[in-house]
């Protein structure tokens, strides 16, 4: 399985992800995966720039990591043919090192283009349509297309890129695999749950990348390990249909007003030990992944992260 690691917007600045960014790739990770977010989970988390400016200035900052949006929402924020020619750039100033990781997106992003919040049904019907459009703009030559919820008039990408960019799904479950994965080539998810790739590969010809998310949050003190991934990230635990929903930083706080410290560090592994971030990402490699992006809680507490990384936890892992 490679070992990935997380640009988290929610949590950093731009010029401080792209400081991450050169430093993991020299502590030895395989690739690197950014959010696209227009608000941060949390106010405590208190940062949220561009990611695809970020990940342009990433491209020419590094050599050898793959990189990877985890994940981009195309259906209301941006248009499905304005991201195609994101990822084509992307593909093309990477030098063919470029994922296109897409998903049906979340209410906090997406509410900001005044368009309202469809049910998630209308959602995967919408990403299905972008899937399409983001494809033919990938196949060359002008493109056109009428659906339900897209039109696409006479467009074109002028620059592409050598190697056609890669594209990733976000699943969560059975009918979403059913419905994305002859639209994609790779899976990703955040749940070791060997059931999905077990789906997933049913549907497929030849194996694909199946690429998971961790949070850890390294600290050599562990109680400041714990309140900080309970005050920054106490919301994953709500699990993405209850995340995909809420319009705010307000309405998270409320929602995880009762999340305790002891409840955050009962699914994140938390302090200065190799063992239990081991043990969590097993049970990705367990489930059938291939690729596991680490996310280390706390835009400030990177670089100690990295250089444990590097020393410690990558060898271990």
């Amino acid at each position: 399985m490679r070992i990935g690691y997380t640009l988290m917007t929610e949590q950093a600045g731009p010029k401080q992800l792209v400081e991450h960014a050169i430093k993991a790739e020299n502590a030895g990770f395989a690739f690197e995966v950014s959010s696209d977010h227009f608000f941060p989970w949390l106010a405590e988390q208190g940062h949220a720039p561009n990611a695809w400016t970020v990940l342009g200035a990433v491209a020419q900052c590094t050599e050898r990591v793959e990189l990877m949006t985890y994940v981009t929402c195309p259906i209301m924020r941006y248009h499905p043919a304005v991201v195609a020619q994101q990822a084509a750039t992307m593909q093309l100033l990477s030098d063919n090192r470029f994922t296109l990781g897409v998903g049906s997106g979340e209410n906090l992003n997406e509410h900001v283009v005044g368009r309202g919040w469809p049910p998630a049904n209308v959602r995967h019907e919408m990403l299905a349509e972008a899937l399409q459009i983001i494809h033919g703009l990938f196949d060359g030559g002008y493109f056109n297309y009428n659906g339900t919820h897209f039109r696409v008039d006479a467009a074109k990408l002028w620059d592409l890129p050598d190697v056609r960019t890669p594209v990733g799904v976000a699943v969560s479950g059975e009918q979403s695999i059913t419905h994305f994965a002859p639209l994609a080539d790779h899976m990703i998810a955040v749940q070791p749950q060997a059931e999905l790739c077990k789906r997933w590969d049913e549907q497929k010809s030849s194996p694909t990348r199946k690429i998971g998310q961790m949070p850890v949050c390294w600290d050599p003190d562990r109680d400041a390990a714990i309140k900080r991934a309970h005050e920054q990230f106490r919301w994953f635990g709500g699990g993405w249909k209850v995340n995909a929903e809420l319009p705010d930083v307000s309405s998270f706080a409320a929602a995880t007003s009762f999340v305790r410290p002891e409840d955050v560090a009962e699914s994140i592994p938390c302090g200065p030990d190799v063992r239990p971030i081991v043990e969590q990402a097993k049970q990705f490699a367990d489930a059938g992944f291939t690729d596991l992006a680490i996310v280390q809680i706390g835009g400030d507490h990177q670089d100690g992260f990295l250089e444990f990384a590097a020393d410690k936890l990558l060898p271990a892992l």
